[in-house]
C-alpha cells in the first residue's frame, strides 16, 4: 500500500512540474495572439508565485485539518481548473485572476507532499521525487512546443496539459480512501522512536517556528539554494551571449544541460543515499556546485566553461530535496508540516525576488557581475548549512 502511494505521490510531481515552464514556452504566441506586452508575462508569474507562497505558508495548518491526500485532490482541481481556465481566457486580466488558483495549488501539492515523502520515506524516494518534478518540467514545453510548431495554437497546449490534470485529479478522487487507510496504519505504528525535538516551543500548545533552535538559518538557506538555482537558469544565457560571446542557440543548450544536471543528478543521488547520510550528500552537493561558480568566472576554454554549468547542476541536485527530508529528523515530526511549508514558502521568496533584483543591477552596470553574485549566494547556502549542522551537532552523522 506504501509503495502504491508513492507511485501516486511521483505521478503528482510530474504533473505538479507540467505547468511550471508552460508559461515561458507559450507567451511568444499569447503575447502576439491576444496583443499584449512581451513583458506582461513577469506580471503573470509575480501572481503565481505570490499565491504559491501564500499556500505553501498554510499548508501545514491545511495538512493537520484536512490530511495530505485530501488536501492533494484540492490542490490537483484548483490545478486544473486554472489550466482548463487558461485555455479559454479572453483577455490578460482573466490570466491575472487564474494565476491565483493555480499557485495555491501547485504551493499546497508541493509542500503536502515534500512533508508525507520525508515523513514516511527513505531519503533516495525524496531526491527520485525531484527529479520527476525535472521531467514534469521538461516534458510540458515540449507538449506546448508540439502546438507551437505550424501555428500559435497555444491554446491546445494549455487544454493537453489540463486534461492530463484532470487525469491526475480523478486518480487521487479514487485513490483517496487508500490514503486514508494508510494514514490510520501510519498513526497506529508509531513508536517511540519516533523523534521528537525537546525545545519547549514545540511541545507547548503556542508554536513558534522561529523559536526553533537552527531554523533561522535553515530557511535562509532554502532562500539562497533557489536563489541560485534561479538566477543561473535565467540570467546564464545572458551571461553566455553577452560576455563569452556564445551564440544564443549554444546558449541555450548549455542552459539546458544545466537542468539536465539536476534531473540527473536527483536520480543518482538516490543511489548515492543507500551507502551515504543526507548530511554527506548535501555538503559534497555544495562544494560541487561552488567549485562550478568558480569555473564560470575564470577565464577558460569554452569546454570548461561547459563543464561549470554542469557541474552546478549536479552539485545543486541532492541539496534541496536533501535538505527536505531532513526536516523530521532536525526538527521533529510534531510540527514538521508546518515547517515544510515555511521552508518552500521562502524557497519560492528566493525563486522569484533575489533573480530579478540581479537582473536590475545588471541592467543598471554590467552582467558580468553575474558569476560573483552566484559564488555569494552559494557561499552564503554553505555557511548557513554548517552554521545548523555545528548548532545542532550533526556533523558527526556525515
Amino acid at each position: 500500500m506504501a509503495t502504491f502511494i508513492l507511485l501516486i505521490i511521483y505521478l503528482a510531481f510530474i504533473s505538479l512540474g507540467l505547468p511550471d515552464s508552460l508559461l515561458g514556452t507559450a507567451w511568444p504566441a499569447m503575447s502576439k495572439d491576444l496583443a499584449l506586452p512581451l513583458g506582461y508575462a513577469g506580471y503573470i508569474a509575480f501572481a503565481t508565485t505570490c499565491s504559491t507562497i501564500m499556500s505553501s505558508l498554510f499548508s501545514g495548518h491545511l495538512i493537520e485539518k484536512i490530511g495530505t491526500g485530501r488536501l492533494t485532490l484540492i490542490s490537483a482541481i484548483l490545478t486544473c481548473a486554472a489550466l482548463f481556465g487558461f485555455t479559454y481566457s479572453p483577455s490578460f486580466i482573466w490570466f491575472i485572476l487564474l494565476a491565483i488558483p493555480l499557485g495555491l495549488g501547485g504551493g499546497a501539492v508541493d509542500s503536502a507532499l515534500n512533508n508525507y515523502v520525508a515523513k514516511h520515506y527513505k531519503a533516495h524516494h525524496m531526491n527520485w521525487l525531484h527529479s520527476f518534478w525535472g521531467v514534469g518540467a521538461t516534458i510540458g514545453p515540449i507538449i506546448m512546443a508540439s502546438f507551437l510548431t505550424d501555428s500559435p495554437e497555444w491554446r491546445k497546449g494549455y487544454l493537453t496539459i489540463a486534461i492530463l490534470q484532470a487525469i491526475l485529479a480523478f486518480i487521487l478522487l479514487i485513490t483517496l480512501p487508500v490514503w486514508t487507510k494508510l494514514a490510520k496504519t501510519k498513526h497506529a505504528e508509531k513508536t517511540v522512536h519516533t523523534h521528537e525535538h525537546s525545545d519547549s516551543s514545540v511541545n507547548s500548545g503556542k508554536f513558534n517556528a522561529l523559536k526553533l533552535k537552527g531554523f533561522k538559518p535553515t530557511i535562509f538557506a532554502f532562500l539562497f539554494y533557489c536563489a541560485i538555482e534561479s538566477t543561473v537558469g535565467l540570467w546564464g544565457a545572458s551571461y553566455l551571449v553577452d560576455i563569452k560571446h556564445i551564440s544564443a542557440d549554444q546558449a541555450a543548450k548549455w542552459i539546458a544541460l544545466y537542468y539536465g544536471g539536476i534531473t540527473i543528478g536527483r536520480f543518482i543521488t538516490g543511489f548515492v543515499t543507500f551507502k551515504f547520510s543526507n548530511l554527506a550528500i548535501i555538503r559534497t552537493g555544495q562544494i560541487t556546485a561552488l567549485v562550478g561558480c568558480f569555473i564560470i568566472i575564470l577565464p577558460l576554454p569554452d569546454t570548461l566553461l561547459l563543464a561549470g554549468f554542469l557541474l552546478i547542476g549536479l552539485g545543486l541536485a541532492p541539496i534541496f530535496p536533501s535538505l527536505l527530508h531532513e526536516t523530521p529528523n532536525r526538527f521533529g515530526e510534531k510540527h514538521a508540516s508546518k515547517l515544510m511549508g515555511y521552508q518552500m514558502a521562502m524557497a519560492y521568496s528566493g525563486m522569484s525576488f533575489l533573480p530579478p533584483v540581479f537582473g536590475y543591477i545588471a541592467t543598471k552596470t554590467t552582467i558580468g557581475f553575474f558569476p560573483i553574485t552566484i559564488i555569494i549566494f552559494a557561499a552564503a547556502m554553505l555557511v548557513l548549512v554548517e552554521r545548523v549542522n555545528s548548532g545542532l551537532k550533526l556533523n558527526k552523522r556525515a
